[in-house]
């Protein structure tokens, strides 16, 4: 069972990347935070192969619903703001499908 703490990991590789250039933009911090915002986007497309299925698109599908839930606790852990119950209501209906594209039974495929 090692393709939730994959997908973890990737989502939080690609929100850090992507803070990275949040930084830089909109908070003003110098282009330096760039360097490691690339390195952060590369593990993040790097981790993702490692997802045990045979299409990429059911991957990146099924990653998109664990973005969303690591995009709220990252909000609440490193941006301070703790997601309300409209977000978390959002974010667990994104999870069950993710968790349906991922694991639902392909019988005939």
């Amino acid at each position: 069972m090692r393709t939730l703490p994959i997908y973890f990991l990737a989502a939080f590789a690609e929100i850090g990347g992507c803070f990275a250039f949040w930084a830089w933009l909109r908070l003003d911090k110098t282009p330096l935070w760039l360097i490691p915002g690339m390195v952060s986007l590369a593990a993040f497309a790097w981790a993702l192969t490692y997802i045990n299925t045979d299409l990429a698109g059911r991957a990146y599908a099924a990653y998109g619903g664990i973005y969303i839930l690591s995009s709220l606790v990252w909000m609440w852990g490193v941006e301070g703001s703790k997601p309300d119950r409209w977000d978390g209501m959002g974010a667990a209906l994104c999870v069950i499908g993710a968790l349906v594209i991922l694991f639902g039974p392909r019988g005939g495929q």
